[in-house]
């Protein structure tokens, strides 16, 4: 894991494997992009892409990212640089998850990732899709792999179409700890005890004990790391500040006592490093103080809140829960960004860019029968122009990269105002998967 020391100076002021099995080259990108390079990309008609990971899921985004792939990048992009990699259950389960542990080593390398949704399958489907085990989340490792801080998820707006709020929203969602990576055992009656055993041969410390009397119980475990909330705080009341946003904190802390201290460090934070500067900016009122929020009223706030305007900031399974509610307000999850971002040792910022949805299995399972479907990939594209740019900032070529990945979106954007986007915000009239992708395609 990265020292405090390190993740302190970077925000002290901040307000298959390689498809199916060829390892990553370590190394072999890492150098800046020179000059030479990036005029030889252009003279073949394409810019160059900095290096970067790109991890292919399954579903119904996998078939609609490969068709955008073709249709929108590659006849304009030199992905040659990009190391792509294969994530879906099957292939994480013919390679024993090797291929999950290269991505996560490739990520640490590169700094810059793109990920289709994946599945984290269940027992049914592990029989249907003939697994030899129910693999973890990939997510998870990922977040831990990178010493994941926060993952962003920010409302997509477009100019001129109405969606759900009328200014942005932005979601801080702690990357770490809650329910994702807890232990359980389903168990019988008994005596349950949880001991915690300090590192330094401290004596050992009873967390709670208890007696079990039903006959059939699930006894879990879990933690909430705390150590880099005062860096997550730092994110988001930073983005907050720039984007003149008002900041507002959720937890359930008046039942779940454990996440007293989840609040008490991102109030520390804004008292002293940035209450002046929101007030000196407008957002708020000299006087006022940082407004907790508690979880169900959170919930309630989202859906009257349709102005905008504000940024919420909460534990890992809250933020997850209340960013699926912040999706349907603003019209669809294809107008949701997911950003992780997480840090190496070296203090660089590592960050990893997907939808805020998953595979879209019922869509896909439409799609097979035969069905027209119309799948917004504006979430995922958002993704993947995000991961580019910031290879591009982390390896060079910005320069080039920046207004290739502004023309792309000013063109989704064109299409959706003019009423030929997916059918989830222009209705029955709308394009399906393939016509809209090929509308942007001849429109690039």
């Amino acid at each position: 894991m990265a020292s405090k020391n390190v993740l302190r100076r970077i925000f002290s002021n901040a307000g298959s494997r390689l498809l199916q099995c060829a390892a990553p080259r370590p190394g072999k990108h890492s150098q800046l992009l020179t000059a030479r390079g990036m005029a030889a990309a252009s003279a073949g008609g394409k810019i160059q892409a900095a290096p970067m990971v790109y991890v292919a899921g399954e579903e119904m985004t996998r078939y609609t990212m490969d068709r955008i792939l073709e249709r929108w990048i590659k006849p304009h992009v030199d992905t040659s640089a990009w190391e792509f990699f294969d994530l879906r259950a099957k292939n994480r389960d013919d390679t024993e998850d090797q291929v999950l542990r290269d991505v996560i080593s490739a990520g640490a390398r590169l700094k810059a990732i793109f990920k289709e949704p994946t599945i984290t399958p269940t027992a049914d489907q592990v029989k249907r899709l003939g697994l030899k085990k129910a693999w973890g989340s990939p997510n998870g490792a990922m977040r831990r792999g990178w010493n994941g801080i926060t993952i962003s998820r920010d409302t997509i707006h477009i100019d001129g179409v109405e969606l759900g709020y009328k200014k942005p929203v932005f979601f801080e969602r702690h990357a770490v700890g809650g329910e994702y990576s807890a232990g359980y055992k389903i168990v019988g009656k008994g005596k349950l005890t949880t001991t915690f055993v300090p590192e330094d041969g401290g004596e050992p410390v009873v967390v709670d004990d208890r007696k079990i009397t039903d006959d059939l119980n699930a006894v879990v475990a879990y933690h909430n790391p705390l150590d880099n909330v005062t860096h997550l705080a730092r994110i988001f009341f930073g983005r907050c500040l720039d984007a003149g946003i008002v900041p507002y904190v959720v937890t359930k802390k008046t039942v779940f006592k454990w996440q007293e201290p989840f609040w008490e460090s991102m109030k520390t934070v804004f008292d002293a490093e940035f209450k002046q500067k929101f007030y000196d900016s407008g957002i708020m009122k000299p006087g006022s103080e940082l407004v907790h929020l508690l979880s169900d009223a959170a919930t309630m706030k989202l859906v009257v809140w349709t102005d905008g305007g504000f940024g919420m900031a909460a534990h890992n399974y809250d933020g997850d829960v209340l960013t699926d509610e912040l999706a349907q307000v603003h019209k669809s999850p294809g107008f949701i960004t997911s950003n992780l971002v997480g840090v190496d040792d070296n203090g660089t910022l590592i960050k990893e860019f997907e939808a805020s949805h998953g595979t879209v299995t019922d869509m896909d399972e439409a799609r097979l029968r035969g069905e027209e479907t119309s799948l917004n990939p504006l979430g995922m594209v958002e993704g993947l122009i995000g991961a580019m740019n910031h290879a591009a900032d982390v390896h060079g070529g910005s320069s080039s990269v920046h207004p290739w990945t502004g023309k792309l979106r000013a063109v989704i954007h064109k299409l959706f105002r003019e009423g030929r986007g997916t059918r989830d915000l222009c209705g029955a009239g709308g394009l399906t998967t393939e016509q809209f992708i090929d509308a942007v395609a001849e429109e690039l």
